[in-house]
Formats: C-alpha cells, sequence, structure tokens
C-alpha cells in the first residue's frame, strides 16, 4: 500500500520547493496544550477542530490544520503510527474502490493523481494513515474516509519529528 520508507537530502529539498504561503490561519502554530493524561511526544487529533496536536510536555503542543474523515468516515480511539513512508504508492481500501470505481488499483508513489501526498504514517490497526494530499483546498475540511490529510510541508514536519511506535489519540 505504501512506498519507500525515510528521506533522501535530494528528496526533502525537492518537498519544499515551490509550495507556496499559506493562510496564517491555516499555518502550524505552538499552542498551550494541557491535558495531562496525555504523554510528551504523541498526537492528538481532534475531529471537530480539524487539528492535529504533537504534544510538547511543556504545556505546549504544535498544532496543525488537518482534514479528517467526513460524517459517518470518522473514527475514534488510540492507535501508534507503525510506519513512515517517503513518497508511498497507494492502493485504494476497498470502500473507496467500491464507491470509485474507477480509481486505479494502484498509484504510484510521487504521481500528482496520488492522494498520498510527499509522505504517509501509517496507523496500526487498519487501513488509516496520518499523509499529505494531492489536494491542499480539502486541509480544514471532513474530506476523507478516515485518514488524516495534512499539507505536504507540515508532513514534512510531523514526519521528522515523530516515529514509529508514536501514541496517536483520535478524538471528538
Amino acid at each position: 500500500m505504501f512506498g519507500q520508507k525515510g528521506w533522501g537530502a535530494v528528496a526533502a529539498g525537492a518537498v519544499l520547493v515551490g509550495l507556496g504561503a499559506i493562510a496564517p490561519s491555516h499555518a502550524r502554530e505552538m499552542v498551550p496544550f494541557h491535558e495531562g493524561s496525555i504523554s510528551p511526544g504523541s498526537v492528538v487529533i481532534r475531529i471537530s477542530e480539524r487539528r492535529l496536536y504533537l504534544v510538547n510536555g511543556d504545556g505546549t503542543a504544535i498544532r496543525y490544520p488537518v482534514a479528517v474523515g467526513r460524517p459517518g468516515k470518522q473514527w475514534v480511539g488510540a492507535t501508534q503510527i507503525d510506519g513512515k513512508y517517503v513518497q508511498p504508492a497507494w492502493s485504494p481500501p476497498r470502500e473507496v474502490k467500491r464507491d470509485n470505481p474507477r480509481i486505479p488499483n494502484l498509484i504510484a508513489g510521487g504521481s500528482p493523481r496520488n492522494p498520498m501526498g510527499v509522505a504517509a504514517m501509517t496507523l496500526a490497526g487498519g487501513e488509516y494513515a496520518i499523509h499529505g494530499t494531492n489536494r491542499p483546498s480539502s486541509v480544514g475540511t471532513y474530506a476523507s474516509y478516515g485518514c488524516v490529510r495534512m499539507y505536504n510541508q507540515d508532513i514534512v514536519d510531523l514526519y521528522d519529528r515523530v516515529s514509529v511506535g508514536t501514541q496517536v489519540y483520535m478524538i471528538r
């Protein structure tokens, strides 16, 4: 379902070229974060806010705008990152293929038609991932089948800050 692992110096540089500016209301930012039961280094996705938080442990978190599952496609719970991939290939899950039968069975990594964007981090226990996007206008909306979409420059930033095994919480 996904492609190569790791960033090369050339790939990382290429990812950042030509991404353009993001409106301040849609940019990642450092914010206060006080949830005593969440360990530093954890990722928290708040569906209702359409925001992802990387908990720093000093009472702050990095907050990123995201797209989350459409109504009826959302999930809540705890999982962890079980894989990290750069320029991942994508095979549509059964439900996506059923709803969109014309989608190819495989879209190569790096293709402008690939919805995974520049990187993906798969989540244990299902077909979900936190990933970039080929549709940046969808960030901040309810757009997916349950995955978490980020601006490509934000997935690059988050990818470098977390590791396989990082705890992820999806909450309403």
